[in-house]
């Protein structure tokens, strides 16, 4: 929410604006600058992936439809490049644009058109989430250890016997969810609902390819030792003592 400085001038947080029709993006920097905060405007996908570390925005506003990229496909690009929370606002009402939007890392979605007092109400409510969780105090030990593999939560870094591993936002979820319970042997079902919060019938598929490329990846950053174990008919665990074990039909070696 805006505050004051002792001068009584408005100082509010940023705000990027992704929308490519001029008439609404006139119309809401006008509204949202009015209430005190500062808002950059682009109107194409690239510009926003193009400027968003520079504008280190607080909040992102962004539309679905965009003349070079749809924005489900870029509020997944955002969410590796900031950690601003994202509402989508499109006239693209159907339910599945909606759930996907939130699955995806969307913090709120408002259709068009939509009411101003309505949206800045969202966009407060959200910067106070924002701020909450920004303002807690990281756990006395943020970092997950099992054997030469060493995760950082609070950075999102992974290194295997010292070297770093790079993975994406799946994998890294992935990695964190078996890390967390050594040895224990952990399903598909939990892990997809550990993962992105539910599970259906294309889940365990999923899984078993993002575990493929997860474990090529730790597997060449230890030099050959495998991290991840396949437990037959059951799920997957990661070993404490990296022991090797015959991968199942279709892991990647």
């Amino acid at each position: 929410m805006p505050a004051k400085t002792q001068e009584g001038q408005l100082v509010g947080e940023t705000i990027l604006l992704v929308e490519d029709d001029p008439d609404t993006a006139r119309s809401l920097c006008r509204a949202l600058e009015a209430s005190g905060y500062r808002v950059t405007a682009v109107d194409t996908g690239q510009e926003a992936r193009s400027i968003v570390e520079h504008v280190r925005p607080d909040l992102i506003l962004l539309d679905l439809m965009l003349p070079d990229t749809d924005g489900l496909v870029l509020t997944t690009a955002l969410k590796q490049l900031t950690t601003a929370p994202i509402i989508i606002c499109s006239a693209r009402q159907e339910q599945v644009d909606r759930v996907l939007g939130l699955k995806l890392g969307a913090d709120d979605f408002v259709a068009k058109p939509f009411d101003l007092d309505e949206l800045e109400a969202r966009i407060e409510a959200v910067l106070r989430r924002a701020s909450r969780v920004r303002d807690t105090p990281p756990p006395p030990s943020d970092q997950i250890r099992v054997g030469e593999l060493l995760i950082s939560k609070s950075r999102g870094t992974v290194t295997l016997g010292g070297q770093i591993v790079r993975l994406t936002p799946t994998e890294y979820r992935l990695l964190v969810a078996l890390a967390s319970r050594p040895d224990e042997v952990l399903t598909r079902e939990m892990l997809g609902q550990l993962v992105w919060g539910y599970q259906d019938l294309g889940t365990g598929h999923l899984i078993d390819v993002h575990i493929g490329r997860l474990r090529l990846k730790l597997r060449r950053a230890s030099q050959g030792g495998t991290v991840i174990v396949t437990v037959r008919g059951k799920g997957y665990t990661i070993s404490s003592s990296g022991a090797d074990v015959p991968l199942e039909p279709g892991d990647t070696p």
